[in-house]
């Protein structure tokens, strides 16, 4: 009797601890609904065709919840192209083109009936190859060069803005019109309604919105909305969708943030750096308390100050580079993340025209023309000119790995002087 009540027990403690697991289970992947079990490889590749689907043995069985999974998502990513895979609906209108179109909520998908000029194509060839090239290159050494994406700290995976509902992810740096790229990519996902409605014109967002965090999902967001199935569904997300990046000459851009920051009035960045650099480098033992006393009297650090506090150690032993000067290596992680797209701000309305149609979203957004004061690198010389030799080679060393991953000469004219 004794025994049959302990049996009993245990068949109603089993059931009770798999109806758990069911519940767990569902909770933490069937509301993810973008569970995978592919790996990405670490570093970058030249992007290839997908290789035909590996013949499984007889004998191998899969779970028929995990296969039912995979088929799931697979629904809404295709391998490399960020592109939906379901045929867009058919409109009376005009349905030969429609049946050609991807699908995705609310969106129609552009098709262009004349390819992409093939310079263009032959340039993101030649950035993507010599990004593959550097990054086996034991020459350009920088630190986190050889480790894995899993090795990358969670909170350095915050530039990475994903758009789901086109298969987008866009790596910004700050300096290289990452402003108005945060407003395409608003536009794109839907995540600015004004009285119901999506925000479609980007220069309507306003500047605080544009740089507000709570208006992007990033990677460093996956933990809290994906738990212990974040760090995979990273991965599935950068095999699968699109991934770009827009840079700029390293020096230039150094110079632009001085300019925007250091140069113009800005409370923040003047209490944070401005009056460290002022005590340091400037002989100002007790700068101005405010940044209009500053410039009341016409005190602020000059670019040398900045370049000095760029190359003092005990700058980034109080804390990392601030991510208006923090090196693009530090940023997007190009040895490990796969870009499939590669723009120059030198080249800007070029590639960005040449982007959003490879996305097909053109007839969708417009990249917006700038029309600010742009740095340009011909000034170099003359913002350099009160800078040391010995500093600016020293300022060229921490910036190298920028220089020759993204294809920038060596600045000899400056360096040299």
């Amino acid at each position: 009797m004794g025994t049959s009540r302990m049996f009993r027990v245990f068949v109603v403690l089993g059931s009770a601890f798999m109806i758990l697991l069911i519940i767990i289970y569902w909770d933490d992947v069937g509301a993810s609904h973008l569970y995978l079990h592919t790996p990405v490889s670490p570093g970058p590749k030249i992007p290839h065709p997908p290789p035909p689907p590996p013949h499984r043995p007889q004998t191998s069985r899969t779970p028929s919840f995990l296969s039912d999974i995979d088929a799931f998502v697979n629904q809404f990513l295709e391998p490399g192209t960020g592109e939906p895979t379901d045929l867009a609906p058919s409109d009376a209108s005009n349905q030969s083109e429609k049946a050609e179109e991807r699908y995705v909520p609310r969106r129609e998908w552009k098709i262009h009936l004349t390819p992409v000029a093939a310079e263009l194509r032959e340039r993101q060839e030649q950035r993507r190859r010599l990004l593959q090239e550097m990054c086996a290159n034991d020459s350009v050494v920088f630190p986190g060069k050889n480790r894995s994406f899993d090795d990358i700290p969670n909170r350095e995976l915050d530039h990475l803005i994903v758009d789901d509902r086109h298969g987008i992810i866009y790596c910004y740096v700050p300096k290289v019109a990452c402003s108005n790229w945060k407003r395409i990519m608003i536009v794109l996902s839907e995540s600015l309604l004004r009285d119901g409605i999506p925000q479609r014109d980007p220069l309507a967002i306003p500047r605080d919105l544009v740089h507000n965090s709570s208006m992007h999902f990033t990677f460093n967001k996956f933990w809290k909305r994906y738990g212990k199935f974040a760090r995979h569904l990273m991965k599935v997300k950068l095999k699968k969708y699109t991934k770009f990046i827009f840079v700029r000459d390293p020096f230039v851009r150094l110079i632009s943030a001085y300019r925007n920051k250091f140069e113009l009035r800005n409370e923040d960045f003047y209490r944070r750096f401005a009056q460290v650099m002022l005590r340091r480098y400037a002989n100002q033992p007790t700068p101005p308390a405010s940044v209009d006393e500053a410039f009341g009297v016409g005190i602020h650090p000059s670019f040398s100050n900045f370049v000095q506090y760029l190359l003092d150690p005990q700058t980034e032993k109080e804390m990392p580079f601030n991510e208006h000067w923090r090196q693009v290596y530090r940023l997007c992680h190009p040895c490990q993340i796969q870009y499939d797209f590669v723009g120059h701000l030198e080249s800007a309305e070029e590639d960005a025209e040449h982007l959003l149609r490879q996305l097909r979203v053109d007839n969708v957004v417009e990249f917006p023309t700038s029309h600010r004061n742009l740095t340009a690198s011909s000034w170099e010389s003359d913002w350099f000119s009160t800078v040391s030799a010995e500093a600016r080679r020293e300022l060229y060393k921490l910036y190298e790995p920028d220089f020759r991953l993204f294809g920038y000469d060596k600045p000899d004219s400056i360096l040299n002087e």
